[in-house]
C-alpha cells in the first residue's frame, strides 16, 4: 500500500457531478497489498464497498466513476484498437498477397477477439439501459419535489429561504440527471457508429468471396452451355404435315381393325326363294 493509498481513508466521496456520496473509513487489500475495496459510509444506504479503480483522488475529495463508464470506455477503446489493427492487416494483405497464408492466423486472433468483444458490448448495452430508466425515475421525483415545494409556498405552508434551498438543491440534482443522461446517450451512439464502421470492414470482404463463388458458377455454366451438341437436320415444314396426315391415318385404320364391327344377324329366308333349303326339307320327308 503506497502512501497515497494510505491518504484515502477519511476523505469525503463525491460522483462525478459533485453530489455528496459518504466518507472513506477504510479499505480491503490483496495479498500483495494492493487494495481491491474501498468502504464508504452512506450514512442511511450503509456501508458500501466500492471497487478502487472507481475511485479518484482530488485533492480532499474522491471523486467515484460509475461502473459504466469505466465498462464502456474499456470497451470502446479496445474495441477501436482491435478495428485499427483488422484494417492495417487488409492493407497489408492487399499489397502483397503473399503474406495471406501469414495474416491468416492473425486475422482469425482479431476476428475472435471482436467476437467476444460483441458479448462484453450486449452485457453494457443493457446496463447503460436499465440505468436511462433509473435516470428517468429520478428526474420524475426530483420535478416532483420542486413542484410540491412550490405549491406549499404559494399556500403559505413554507418559508421564501426553505422554497429556495429545495429549489436550489433540486435544480442542482436535475442538472446532475441531465448530464449523465447526456453522457449515456452519447456512449451509445459511439458504439452504434463504432458497429456501422465494424461491419463496413467485414462486409468487403464477405462480399469479395460472394462474388468469387458467383464468378465460379457462372465460368461452370458458360462452359456446359458452350459444349457442342448433337448436329440435326432441319425438318422442312411440309414433310411436318405430311407426317402428322399420315400419324392420323395410320391411327384410324389401326382403330378400324382394333374394333370389330358386331356380328350380322342371318334371318332364315321361304324354303321356295332357297333352293339349298328345298332340298334339306325334302331329305328330311325321305
Amino acid at each position: 500500500m503506497t502512501h497515497s493509498d494510505i491518504d484515502i481513508i477519511g476523505k469525503k466521496v463525491k460522483d462525478m457531478y459533485g453530489t455528496f456520496m459518504g466518507k472513506v473509513v477504510g479499505t480491503i487489500t490483496d495479498i500483495d497489498g494492493s487494495i481491491q475495496f474501498v468502504g464508504v459510509d452512506c450514512g442511511s444506504q450503509g456501508l458500501q464497498q466500492i471497487q478502487y479503480e472507481q475511485l479518484v483522488i482530488q485533492g480532499d475529495v474522491v471523486i467515484f466513476i460509475p461502473k459504466w463508464r469505466l465498462d464502456s470506455q474499456r470497451l470502446l477503446r479496445e474495441k477501436q484498437l482491435t478495428l485499427r489493427r483488422l484494417k492495417a492487416l487488409i492493407d497489408i494483405v492487399s499489397e502483397n498477397d503473399e503474406m495471406k497464408v501469414d495474416a491468416e492466423i492473425i486475422h482469425e486472433k482479431y476476428k475472435t477477439k471482436l467476437a467476444s468483444l460483441d458479448e462484453t458490448e450486449h452485457e453494457i448495452k443493457n446496463r447503460l439501459e436499465t440505468r436511462l430508466g433509473e435516470l428517468n425515475e429520478q428526474m420524475k421525483s426530483a420535478k416532483m419535489l420542486l413542484f410540491d415545494a412550490k405549491v406549499q409556498y404559494k399556500s403559505n405552508e413554507i418559508s421564501d429561504t426553505t422554497f429556495e434551498t429545495v429549489k436550489s438543491c433540486t435544480t442542482d440534482l436535475i442538472e446532475h440527471i441531465t448530464h449523465e443522461t447526456a453522457e449515456i446517450s452519447n456512449v451509445q451512439r459511439r458504439i452504434t457508429d463504432l458497429d456501422m464502421d465494424v461491419q463496413n470492414t467485414i462486409a468487403p470482404q464477405k462480399h469479395l468471396q460472394e462474388s468469387a463463388v458467383s464468378y465460379l458458377d457462372s465460368s461452370e455454366q458458360s462452359v456446359q452451355t458452350n459444349l457442342p451438341e448433337a448436329p440435326t437436320e432441319p425438318v422442312p415444314e411440309s414433310s411436318v404435315h405430311y407426317t402428322e396426315a399420315s400419324n392420323q391415318s395410320s391411327l384410324e385404320s389401326e382403330a378400324s381393325q382394333t374394333i370389330p364391327e358386331p356380328p350380322q344377324k342371318v334371318t332364315p329366308n321361304n324354303t321356295e326363294d332357297n333352293p339349298e333349303n328345298d332340298w334339306l326339307a325334302r331329305m328330311e320327308a325321305q
